[in-house]
């Protein structure tokens, strides 16, 4: 499926190498105050040319809003947004065409569909994101009254832990890291990394702040249950954790349970999740992120026809998913909680 939402409904199109990536969002309430500048203020954030670590595909991408608004604003009507691919370079792909290429999606594509698209992915890219973070600008924009947060940061690269978290200004730091006392060790690991033609990953944890309480719905459409299906839908997320998370696994119930007074929850080992309903406290989840696949490292595959072989990637490639996916992370958050607002107001009218 391609479609993501009940009432907010995303639809996302397009290859990485294709003629343009898009996006069709319908349920968007009329009236709106929505322009092409904000838009692109909200992809800078996921332009790799602005960190260090990320590929140097040379993307302007520029929003064009294509339906649904009108003298910047909302109609009511499906808003369509399309965003030109311009720095397409197919051929370091050329040599690869027939081959799976490890850690990628090209063999489970080619079994799904007998067909693929091998150009930088196709639809497996990570190119496919610009349409997600354009969807979640606009759910963003129509949750403005309600003041609603989204810190979306790291915590861990490659199993180097934040030891305490300050978001002051986070996402001018390298990796959107919380500490900023082992940037420095990051950071030389990194080239360390990058040099030797590796990659590698992490966990991004988000906080929302000022989420309204009874959000989710009974047994399948929980809230953590969606938003896991939403963050889950991104390439390279493995694993996705609410609260204590994992953890929570080895206490007892006694020190698991949230406790409450007059004044409201004393904890928050759920993260902010009963019943698979919003409490109102902060939203705490956690998502781990894999290595990027795409390495400059000699692996063996094989080809279409099951011969061995030995390849090498060329291009220009990630050498951390982090932290251009904490973006991604950030605006499908914003797409859940939208679709849950909205369903949640056509329940009480």
């Amino acid at each position: 499926m391609n479609s993501f939402g009940k009432i907010f409904k995303v639809t996302t199109w397009g290859e990485s190498h294709g003629k343009a990536i898009g996006v069709v969002i319908d349920g968007v309430p009329s009236n709106i105050e929505l322009t092409e500048d904000y838009l692109n203020r909200e992809l800078e954030r996921r332009n790799p040319l602005k960190y260090k670590f990320s590929t140097k595909r040379r993307e302007s991408d520029r929003a064009i809003i294509l339906s649904g608004v009108f003298e910047n604003k909302t109609l009511g009507t499906p808003i369509s947004v399309i965003v030109f691919n311009e720095d397409v370079k197919s051929e370091h792909y050329e040599n690869l065409k027939d081959v799976f290429r490890p850690g990628h999606a090209d063999y489970t594509y080619f079994k799904k569909f007998g067909i693929r698209d091998w150009r930088g992915g196709g639809r497996a890219s990570a190119r496919e994101t610009v349409a997600r973070v354009v969807a979640g600008a606009i759910a963003k924009k129509i949750l403005e009254k309600y003041k609603i947060k989204i810190f979306s940061y790291t915590v861990e690269i490659a199993g180097i832990k934040a030891e305490k978290i300050n978001l002051n200004d986070y996402e001018k730091r390298e990796f959107f890291f919380a500490d900023p006392d082992k940037l420095d060790e990051i950071i030389k690991f990194a080239e360390k990394i990058k040099k030797q033609g590796d990659s590698f990953g992490g966990i991004v944890e988000v906080k929302i702040e000022n989420l309204p309480s009874g959000l989710g719905e009974p047994v399948f459409d929980k809230f953590d249950a969606v938003l896991s299906h939403a963050i889950m839908s991104i390439g390279a997320t493995k694993g996705i954790e609410f609260g204590l998370g994992f953890n929570s696994s080895k206490i007892l119930g006694s020190e698991n349970n949230d406790e409450m007074d007059k004044n409201g929850f004393i904890t928050n080992n759920s993260g902010g999740i009963l019943g698979g309903i919003t409490t109102g406290q902060d939203l705490i989840f956690r998502v781990a992120i894999k290595p990027i696949p795409s390495i400059l490292k000699k692996q063996k595959s094989i080809d279409i026809s099951g011969n061995e072989k030995l390849i090498e990637i060329s291009g220009r490639h990630d050498v951390c998913a982090i932290p251009r996916i904490n973006v991604v992370i950030e605006a499908m958050t914003w797409i859940v909680i939208a679709d849950f607002i909205l369903l949640q107001k056509r329940m009480e009218m």
